[in-house]
């Protein structure tokens, strides 16, 4: 991650900031629909926008044409893309030292990668065929495998329509800023109880993911 003391970020105590790169590429991967702010001359905006992390860590993505954030924002102006996985409410009940002492209340467990960088559009076809071509063949393989939809399976002229309606951008990443709140200051016990009480509340990927965490704490 790259940041300076100083700079301006979410809290992030650090028993919960996340620092290790497979995990962050790994949440921005499983979360590509980011909440993208910017502020403006008309004060802040915000837009959910699926991105894909490219290897140098710049975001890449494209926006409708009839979308006013590619004339609101300036170009090369500083934008913050957030990605949240998947999160859940922490009860009181799921540790078990709750019936000796009662010193606990609720929280939220949840996993979030925050990413400052300097916006540019690019309004040429090249530039908008390969944004579409990058998001659309990572999430067609991941979804259809063999049978992933490709841009060629279109007809060439509607393609060319619904280029016509899109910006491209990329977002050259400055800084990036990561927190995995997965109840790691709790004893080995209520760590436990957190993993089985997620599991039993429909959230069995998080407490996966905090099994896998636990010979760390």
């Amino acid at each position: 991650m790259q940041h300076q003391a100083g700079q301006a970020k979410m809290y992030l105590p650090p028993h919960f900031e996340e620092a290790d790169m497979n995990a962050i590429a790994a949440t921005i991967e499983a979360a590509p629909l980011a909440c993208l702010v910017a502020q403006t001359d008309s004060g802040l905006i915000a837009n959910h926008l699926p991105l894909l992390r490219a290897a140098n860590g710049d975001l890449l993505g494209h926006v409708a044409l009839a979308n006013d954030m590619h004339r609101l924002v300036a170009e090369g102006q500083e934008v913050l893309a957030v990605f949240r996985r998947d999160d859940a409410y922490v009860s009181p009940n799921f540790y078990p030292t709750k019936q000796d002492h009662h010193r606990h209340v609720p929280t939220w467990n949840y996993e979030v990668v925050h990413v400052y960088g300097d916006i540019s559009f690019q309004h040429d076809e090249r530039s908008k065929r390969a944004a579409v071509g990058l998001l659309t063949r990572d999430h067609e393989r991941r979804l259809n495998g063999k049978d992933a939809w490709r841009m060629a399976d279109a007809p060439a002229d509607y393609m060319e329509q619904m280029l016509a309606g899109i910006v491209a951008f990329r977002i050259a990443a400055t800084r990036t800023f990561a927190k995995s709140k997965l109840s790691q200051k709790r004893e080995a016990g209520d760590y436990r109880g957190a993993i089985e009480g997620l599991k039993a509340s429909g959230h069995a990927e998080m407490a996966e993911r905090m099994e896998a965490r636990r010979p760390a704490i």
